[in-house]
């Protein structure tokens, strides 16, 4: 058995993973509004206080890998961990969210 992924990942890792189209799920846990001001191409927006009523939408990447990112990275560590006592074993969070994806990543994403 292999060993359980890292729950963190940085924002570098993951913009190498969607460049070169790698096979994982990608998840906005933020408000809609918040998506509204900025968001990453890509990200499927299932907001923290939606999750568990809209679990099932992720019921079909169970075995995938799916990475969370949130504001700073607070919020998506709570629902990768969730995720994880749910089953989904290979739930991550980028480490530093949208703002340090903005900082690091692509400037033309609005910091708020």
């Amino acid at each position: 058995m292999s060993a359980p992924l890292p729950i963190e990942v940085d924002c570098a890792t993951v913009k190498k993973r969607l460049d070169a189209g790698d096979d994982f799920c990608f998840i906005d846990c933020r408000e809609p509004g918040e998506y509204e001001t900025c968001k990453i191409a890509g990200a499927t927006l299932i907001p923290m206080s939606q999750l568990t009523d809209r679990a099932a939408e992720l019921e079909p990447h169970r075995n995938r890998e799916i990475i969370v990112h949130c504001h700073h990275g607070g919020r998506s560590l709570r629902v990768a961990n969730w995720l994880r006592r749910n089953g989904f074993e290979k739930a991550r969070s980028m480490a530093g969210g949208i703002d340090q994806w903005s900082l690091e990543i692509d400037p033309s994403v609005p910091r708020y």
